[in-house]
């Protein structure tokens, strides 16, 4: 059985871009050069001033506005755009409108909108609340496993000891998938999200493990049923309709990948903020009436979540000669950091009171677990700052962000300066 990080095939050393370095963000980027989400926002304020609308031949022809505008103009345009594939990768796209292979996060109008209702009560505000005490219960484990602390010396990793285990336990158990299995998911995790950038032969052997796990939760589930959200789904129907097979098993992959990583990574950026600027740490030790506006504030400036669309028929967006099927990127992230959009937007203020942040989306399918996020988020750090009252990076070469989509730390070396 893999140990913590093993899942990465080696460590967490980067694959390296398949197409080569990058030469110019603006006509020959890759979401998934490790430089990327490494320099990401260096990356949108330069694209911003130069080129809004960069444009790579790579996967197929990618486009990537980063303007909040042009992301929100495309977000809502259902008629030029398909979410029917929304991880932009090597593999040539197989979902298939209106419904594509991950319902609702890939579904099209009309489909979307009865796909998305039958999720929304389970991630309505009463039921994410009653799980707050069981998330810092978890936290506070997590803090007591790691050991004897010496402030001062003592080293510890946030991402891998700490933020990467609340999320896969929180969605593990509402999927009703065992506990023993989390390595696993975290493993599927790279292998959809991150090794996107390797060829097909590299990448099956990943999907294919993905396959047959969810396909055996699905038959011990029918089998045994319960109470839980794989239960739900396959007792489920839309107009009368049982879901298919594929729909059940494409939304519980959703659930799974984007339950994890989203979070594993919104928890890390909001560590490493407070490890890089002591001010703010203190601050909210000593103000933590700041703590909603201080998440939101995190949740603006470290988004994690860049999603992808489709061109569904050729459209000239802005001088763009955009053609049908090529893809098109969506950075969240990069709106959010729009000084047309945001005052101050580079600036990190915890205080922050207006702030129309676009972290969990925009149009249609913002996202459905925003409140839970917002749970796990919240409890991650008030747990953490109040067992680690002082904390900073203890090597900012050693940090390790992720590839692809998704960004946040994959590695944060952290030394613990007080504790209590």
């Amino acid at each position: 059985m893999p140990g913590d990080g093993d899942y990465f095939g080696g460590g967490l050393k980067d694959p390296g871009p398949v197409h080569g370095e990058v030469t110019d963000w603006a006509t020959d980027s890759d979401h998934a050069d490790p430089a990327y989400n490494r320099h990401a926002h260096q990356i949108w304020d330069d694209l911003r001033g130069r080129c809004p609308v960069a444009h790579t031949e790579r996967y197929g022809g990618v486009w990537l506005p980063v303007t909040h505008e042009s992301v929100r103009e495309i977000a809502y345009d259902t008629e030029h755009f398909t979410s029917r594939r929304v991880v932009v990768s090597t593999i040539s796209p197989t979902g298939v409108a209106p419904v594509g292979s991950a319902p609702p996060i890939t579904s099209d109008p009309p489909f979307h909108r009865d796909a998305r209702r039958l999720l929304l009560p389970m991630f309505a505000p009463r039921h994410i609340e009653a799980r707050e005490a069981s998330v810092r219960d978890l936290c506070r484990r997590l803090l007591d496993n790691m050991g004897p602390i010496t402030p001062g010396a003592t080293e510890i990793d946030a991402a891998r000891q700490y933020a990467q285990h609340i999320p896969v336990n929180v969605i593990a158990t509402m999927l009703g998938f065992p506990e023993e299995d989390h390595h696993l998911l975290l493993g599927f995790v790279h292998d959809l999200l991150e090794a996107v950038n390797l060829g097909e032969a590299e990448q099956m052997p990943g999907r294919n493990r993905l396959d047959a796990y969810i396909n055996a939760q699905i038959a011990d589930h029918r089998l045994h049923p319960r109470e839980d959200l794989t239960s739900y789904l396959l007792e489920a129907t839309i107009e009368g309709q049982p879901l298919s097979d594929r729909h059940v098993f494409g939304s519980i992959m959703l659930l799974l990948l984007a339950g994890i990583d989203t979070t594993w990574s919104a928890i890390g950026s909001a560590l490493w903020h407070l490890a890089t600027h002591p001010d703010d740490l203190t601050r909210l030790e000593r103000e933590p009436q700041l703590m909603a506006t201080a998440i939101e504030e995190f949740l603006r400036a470290y988004a994690p979540v860049t999603m992808a669309r489709m061109v569904k028929k050729d459209v000239l967006f802005h001088g763009c000669p955009m053609k049908a099927d090529q893809w098109v990127l969506l950075p969240f992230p990069a709106a959010n950091r729009d000084p047309a959009a945001f005052d101050r937007p580079g600036d990190v203020l915890i205080d922050r009171e207006l702030n129309r942040h676009a972290a969990f989306g925009l149009g249609i399918h913002r996202c459905i677990g925003s409140n839970l996020a917002r749970l796990e988020l919240r409890v991650a750090v008030e747990e953490f700052i109040a067992r680690f009252p002082g904390f900073m990076l203890s090597d900012t070469a050693e940090v390790a962000w992720s590839v692809g989509q998704i960004r946040g730390p994959r590695r944060l070396p952290i030394r613990v300066l007080a504790t209590r």
